[in-house]
């Protein structure tokens, strides 16, 4: 057994943005944890659940715009960058920024789960601590992988305090600052392969 080591970076988060600015459009790279990680290109039903809650948002919440697939610097001290399948912030939040926006003034991220090998580390595990410790106030993942939707709450020293987990169909309610509730009946057609 080899003893632990301290976990380094693949890269710098300078050597990453170059990196991502020249992939090709048709992959999607994140930099979580100090490593390089692939989202997987999203499918039609994944398009349709973030269409699905980018229309209650803003029936419920219309001075809020869910931007999709916005670049996010998150982590401690922003070395991390994200791609959140949706940012719930003001309207015109990203105005003036480049790439990459700070978390200031996000209330909430989404993620809906891929059908890949790395969707349990990037999504349940990674994002939630990337996420909290970049202070967003509220993680939505949408998981059709179990057919369910947990509300990641109240981020702490990186990590959220809080997390309920309901089954799809269930009414899920997303506290403050967001103060929404969902009816998630929708997205039963979308539990599983």
């Amino acid at each position: 057994m080899t003893p632990m080591t301290e976990h380094r970076p693949q890269m710098s988060v300078e050597e990453f943005e170059e990196l991502e600015r020249h992939a090709p459009e048709t992959v999607r790279l994140e930099f979580i944890s100090g490593r390089v990680q692939v989202k997987a290109v999203t499918d039609g039903n994944h398009d349709q659940i973030i269409a699905w809650l980018q229309r209650l948002c803003m029936q419920h919440r219309p001075e809020l715009w869910l931007y999709g697939d916005r670049g996010m610097k998150v982590e401690g001290y922003r070395k991390g960058r994200a791609r959140p399948d949706g940012v719930l912030a003001p309207f015109g939040f990203p105005k003036g920024h480049g790439e990459w926006s700070e978390a200031e003034g996000v209330i909430m991220v989404v993620e809906v789960t891929s059908y890949d090998s790395d969707t349990h580390q990037r999504d349940r595990v990674d994002k939630p601590d990337a996420y909290a410790a970049a202070g967003i106030p509220v993680y939505l993942l949408i998981d059709r992988d179990d057919g369910t939707v947990t509300v990641f709450t109240h981020p702490e020293g990186g990590r959220y305090r809080q997390q309920v987990n309901k089954p799809f169909g269930a009414v899920v309610a997303i506290p403050d600052p967001v103060g929404i509730s969902l009816d998630t009946e929708p997205l039963t057609e979308f539990s599983g392969k």
